[in-house]
Formats: C-alpha cells, structure tokens, sequence
C-alpha cells in the first residue's frame, strides 16, 4: 500500500512541476518575466491551468499526510536511549563519575 501511495506522490509531484512551469508569468520575476503570449494566448487555456494545479497541489498534500500517516504506524514506540540503556552490561566496571 506505502509503495502505491508513494509512486502517485512522486507522479502527482512531476506533474504539479510540469503544469507550474507551463503557466503564464504574472509578475516581474527579478525582471526577467519576458512575453509569453505565443505560449498561452487565451485565457480559457490558463483558467485551466490553474485549476489544474490546484487541483494537483491538493492531490500532493493527501497523498503525502497519506503517506507520514501509513509510516507512522511503522515507528517503535520506546526511545533510542531506553534501548541503549537495556544494552549495558551489568558485569562490565562503571565510569566513576566526576565531580
């Protein structure tokens, strides 16, 4: 299941990338926003595109609170320290501790 949730994420984030660059420049962008109007002349075409995205970016953030929630069942529940404590001998001599 992890793994099928994992492959739409990765797909759903390559297509979130290809329809983000794909869209028209609105603002200056440190002065390089050139004119794309032979790229997407109407403005039905990038109505859609928004849509779209938005639609993808929603997509994305399920599938990845998906994914943190499958993995999270997967975690131990002691911590690290707990188990290094278990592992220590009890016949090997102790530090003496400064003071």
């Amino acid at each position: 299941m992890e793994n099928i949730v994992l492959s739409i994420n990765i797909f759903l984030a390559v297509l979130l990338v290809i329809s983000v660059l794909m869209q028209k420049s609105e603002g200056g962008a440190l002065g390089l926003g050139g004119s794309q109007d032979s790229f997407v002349s109407s403005r039905s075409a990038s109505n859609f595109l928004t849509k779209a995205t938005a639609i993808i970016a929603t997509l994305f953030i399920i599938t990845s609170i998906s994914l943190t929630l499958i993995t999270r069942g997967d975690l131990p529940t002691t911590s690290v320290l707990e188990k290094i404590e278990e592992k220590q001998d009890p016949s090997e001599p102790e530090i003496p501790k400064s003071d």
